[in-house]
């Protein structure tokens, strides 16, 4: 893989700590601004409402922009909110916050996706994406859990601070690494690019990769109060609980990095029955601290796998739109990560404990495979069809 690829996982690094790092903060901002938990929780839910508006957005209206400029744009306005985030005493201020960030993530992650593909053989957008994708994963293992820390010694404004931080390095780095020009001639219209947009496989892969996060994020959001809750393990293993998952999705994108380009069905179907049934597990084991701690990891690797393929399968599904693809992947998958932590809250708000959002992510799994089954059916009698009709013509005459 290209050393600037690797740089600019190096930013994806900083916005995934953003983006997660509530998981271990939840309580403590719920605390001190006065609001429930669940409102805490849309907290993560307003980030990936801003990312499922900005980045197709912000893809079209890049589309022409230098990378590098568009890139260090995104990352001095992601810097500069989380220093008003650091320092508002005002819950409302700092949802806007996240939301604003939030556009400057999906923007820059839009941007990097399609700088990414354009560095490797067109072949090989599987490991492109992933490698890309690792700077989350790692977010999820060091900087989520380096957040919580932080949060339990000197409260939850210092992971804010920690972020604006990390995003120094990286402007540093986009700036030495990242071409200063735009992908090589000029882009397709505008509107021919929205009408690739339109192919049904494109769309089914979209609402799957939208289910798929959703359910990876609804557990996620709350992963803390379920550890100290229900598993029963003290407020000091939640970093390393967090750590758990991370490593777990490292695990996955970095195996499905390697075989998703060759044979992405099987990783989708096998891994989308695993996914469902691992969240069942997890669900109904959680009050056993061995049987929790290995399904988190092992959860880590299978939700990461699946949604990291299905990223690479949206952009072999849109060739026409190349521009576009990366934004349309991202806000899907930020659909789910919205969609998720609200279900997970309304379950909670419902009464049903904190348990029940591992119930939704196995129904959100569930359902995703319902609609892949039910396309591939379509399909396959489409298939028939055509098949039939073709012998037809061939054996009678038209």
């Amino acid at each position: 893989m290209p050393f600037a690829l690797l740089l600019l996982g190096l930013a994806v690094f900083a916005q995934g700590t953003s983006e997660f790092m509530l998981s271990g903060l939840v309580p403590d901002i719920a605390r001190d601004l006065g609001v429930s938990v669940p409102a805490a929780g849309a907290l993560t839910s307003a980030f990936a409402a801003g990312m499922v508006v900005g980045a197709p957005l912000v893809a079209g209206l890049a589309r022409r922009w230098s990378r590098r400029g568009a890139l260090l744009a995104f990352l001095v306005v992601f810097l500069a909110v989380h220093v008003v985030g650091a320092l508002t005493g005002s819950f409302e201020v700092l949802l806007a916050t996240r939301m604003v960030g939030a556009l400057a993530g999906a923007g820059f992650l839009a941007v990097a996706l399609v700088a990414a593909v354009d560095m490797v053989p067109a072949d090989a957008k599987g490991r492109a994406t992933s490698t890309l994708l690792g700077g989350v994963t790692l977010a999820c293992v060091a900087g989520v859990p380096a957040g919580a820390v932080l949060g339990g010694l000197w409260g939850w404004r210092a992971a804010f601070w920690a972020v604006a931080l990390m995003s120094l390095p990286a402007l540093v780095a986009v700036a030495w690494s990242v071409p200063g020009g735009t992908a090589e001639g000029a882009p397709p219209a505008l509107r021919g690019e929205l009408r690739s947009l339109r192919s049904p496989r494109l769309v089914v892969t979209l609402l799957l990769g939208a289910l798929v996060n959703g359910a990876t994020f609804c557990t996620f959001t709350y992963l803390a109060p379920l550890v100290t809750e229900v598993t029963g393990l003290g407020s000091a293993w939640v970093p390393g609980v967090l750590a758990l998952f991370g490593a777990g999705s490292f695990v996955g994108v970095s195996v499905a990095g390697r075989i998703a380009d060759r044979s992405p069905v099987p990783v989708l179907a096998g891994g989308g029955v695993a996914v469902c049934v691992g969240w069942c597990l997890l669900a109904i084991g959680a009050g056993h601290p061995v049987l929790a701690l290995l399904l988190v990891f092992t959860q880590g690797a299978l939700s990461f796998g699946v949604g990291s393929t299905l990223i690479a399968q949206v952009l072999y599904a849109a060739p026409g739109a190349p521009t576009l693809a990366g934004g349309f992947a991202t806000a899907a998958f930020n659909v789910g990560a919205a969609l998720g932590p609200w279900a997970g809250g309304a379950a909670i708000g419902a009464g049903f404990g904190y348990r029940s959002p591992v119930w939704v992510s196995a129904g959100l799994v569930a359902l995703a495979g319902v609609v892949a089954g039910t396309v591939w059916r379509q399909r396959e009698r489409l298939v028939g069809q055509e098949a039939r009709g073709s012998y037809a013509k061939t054996r009678y005459g038209s």
